[in-house]
């Protein structure tokens, strides 16, 4: 913990900030959206103080562009870095949300659109978007976690995950590891990561977030829906559907808490409405009533 000093936010005290949680082993990407959080801050604070009402400030703002869950993240951020530095007082709460029992459709990729996203990355001659899509999808894997499907992997038919500090093994279908190794041949790659960009680095989620927002058009879903981390829904809900197994699904996806996987195993709106029907706890005729109010009979 560092000693109390004056409470401006830096470019500097950020960084150190983000190497202290890279020796805490925190997870790559959550330092990387910490720093982008903090710096958003830093630009909105600029030289003054920090203080209680400048953060509820910036936290108001917030509402009117971006999600709660989104906010939430934005806190966690804030409130590590003034705990880091021993800014007392200037922490806010946590907003509430409500769990919805049910996925919103607006935001649900379908399989038939994922179908069409990875036939048009594959008509435009895109077969390494294409095949990222099939790999997060058929596996189950966070974006983050592509470093991970090696040459090795796709030889032994499984990868091993290293994230957040714990260790899984990711099972690869053989029609996967054969789509994979047929692009690796042809891209010629015989060692180490299967998705590179052309200096030879691991491909960076905002670069494959920008690719997939332009497929998405020329493949019509909307843009709601494209993101990478939906194809990791589309997984958990396929998996679900054949084997309600919440225990194992879990597992696969590498979740710690049970809970996060019924996030990802939701139905969705139109689900949740055909399932309300189908009670039919309706006793009066629907046109039958709509024709005695159309006519004006009591």
């Amino acid at each position: 913990m560092k000693r109390k000093n004056e409470r401006i936010m830096t470019y500097q005290k950020i960084e150190e900030y983000g190497q202290w949680l890279e020796r805490c082993e925190r997870s790559r990407e959550t330092i990387k959206k910490y720093r982008q959080y903090l710096k958003q801050f830093k630009e909105f604070s600029g030289d003054e103080p920090v203080t209680k009402e400048m953060v509820l400030q910036w936290k108001a703002d917030l509402r009117e562009r971006i999600t709660p869950v989104t906010i939430n993240c934005v806190i966690a951020a804030l409130n590590g870095f003034f705990k880091y530095y021993g800014w007392d007082g200037c922490e806010s709460k946590f907003l509430k949300i409500s769990k919805s029992s049910f996925y919103p459709e607006r935001k649900e990729l379908t399989k038939k659109e994922y179908e069409r996203l990875v036939k048009t990355a594959f008509a435009n001659g895109n077969e390494r978007l294409a095949l990222v899509l099939e790999t997060i999808c058929a596996s189950g894997i966070r974006v983050s976690e592509l470093s991970f499907i090696t040459v090795a992997a796709i030889h032994k038919g499984q990868a091993e995950i290293e994230c957040k500090g714990r260790f899984r093994t990711v099972l690869l279908t053989r029609q996967l590891c054969a789509l994979l190794q047929a692009y690796a041949s042809k891209k010629k790659i015989s060692a180490g990561m299967i998705f590179i960009t052309k200096s030879g680095k691991a491909l960076d989620r905002s670069n494959i977030w920008r690719e997939m927002k332009a497929l998405g058009i020329e493949a019509d879903v909307k843009s709601e829906k494209i993101f990478p981390h939906n194809l990791r829904h589309l997984f958990a809900r396929t998996y679900y559907e054949i084997e309600k197994n919440l225990s194992k699904l879990a597992d696969i996806l590498g979740h710690r808490d049970i809970n996060t996987t019924r996030i990802y195993t939701k139905e969705s709106g139109s689900q949740h409405r055909l399932q309300l029907e189908k009670m039919k706890l309706l006793v009066q005729d629907t046109t039958e009533y709509f024709f005695c109010c159309t006519i004006g009979y009591p």
